[in-house]
């Protein structure tokens, strides 16, 4: 199965209240999942490396073969491609988790998008900012 997913984390002033948001789509092009959790204190670095590492983490419990990952974070998307060195000893383990789970995939992308083309993950990352509870929502007309 392919699921192609779009991923943001947001925080309010840089470290402070800080969500991820993660929205998945099957093959069909419909959602299976939105995500929207709130991680506490964090950096905005922090927050987009957890809306990877939950991306990654959900498309496998779904049992995806292929997952096309997208982000409006340029640091993820050339740290996870090799191109910009992790530094932050924070980011480090992050890294770590990502390249267990990458390979666990037959195939495995991570494209960086503007963020106009982000709005829904954007969307679901400032709804986890703003307190509410950790929380993980499937379509009304797809819940049982």
């Amino acid at each position: 199965m392919k699921l192609t997913i779009y991923i943001d984390g947001a925080c309010r002033f840089n470290p402070g209240p800080a969500g991820i948001g993660v929205w998945i789509i099957g093959d069909e092009g419909r959602t299976i999942a939105e995500i929207s959790e709130y991680i506490g204190e964090a950096t905005n670095n922090v927050a987009e490396w957890g809306a990877y590492l939950r991306a990654l983490k959900e498309a496998l419990a779904l049992g995806a073969g292929e997952a096309v990952i997208f982000t409006d974070s340029k640091l993820l998307a050339e740290q996870v491609r090799g191109t910009f060195k992790v530094r932050d000893p924070r980011l480090q383990g992050f890294w770590r988790e990502a390249k267990r789970l990458e390979p666990k995939f037959t195939r495995m992308t991570l494209t960086h998008i503007p963020r106009e083309n982000n709005k829904r993950a954007d969307a679901l990352s400032k709804k986890a900012v703003e307190g509410r509870p950790r929380q993980s929502e499937k379509p009304a007309a797809e819940a049982p």
